[in-house]
């Protein structure tokens, strides 16, 4: 087969987000010249891996073409992960996409938990305490800010 010109048939829009302490999804779109034969792998690996690791479950759109993963049991530290999403097609050569991503940054914090709010009447004041948010990361002393909205009725 005459491969055609692989420019512009790597993926785009790249993401990735993790929430619910161990979940991560990442996303991408397909690249604007890539056949519409074109199906994408998804391949993760962190420092301390040997190998990369592909998507074990791939969302599809309505083609059936890979546009994104959820991974499940993800465990984070403070390191870069690397990402590659490779692409096959019958009529031409796909260009590979490749990132580094630093995984605490993309982590979807968790609300505070066992929220409790006790005020005195008398003294006009009130206490509300919390629970830390769960994270997925190993860094687990950085510091926290909250913001309290208070709303009269």
């Amino acid at each position: 087969p005459v491969f055609a010109d692989m420019n512009g048939s790597a993926i785009e829009n790249f993401s990735c987000v993790i929430y619910n302490i161990f979940l991560m999804n990442c996303t991408w779109q397909a690249g604007r010249h890539a056949p519409a034969d074109t199906q994408y792998f998804l391949y993760w690996k962190k420092p301390r891996d040997e190998e990369e690791v592909e998507c074990e479950f791939y969302i599809k759109d309505e083609n059936c073409r890979n546009m994104g993963c959820i991974f499940q049991n993800v465990s984070i530290g403070t390191e870069k992960a690397y990402f590659l999403v490779n692409g096959s097609s019958k009529d031409s050569m796909i260009q590979f996409y490749d990132e580094y991503i630093d995984l605490y940054k993309i982590e979807k914090l968790m609300p505070p938990s066992n929220i409790t709010v006790s005020c005195d009447e008398i003294k006009y004041d009130c206490i509300i305490q919390w629970q830390r948010p769960q994270i997925s990361h190993s860094n687990k002393d950085k510091c926290f800010k909250y913001e309290i909205n208070v709303k009269y009725k």
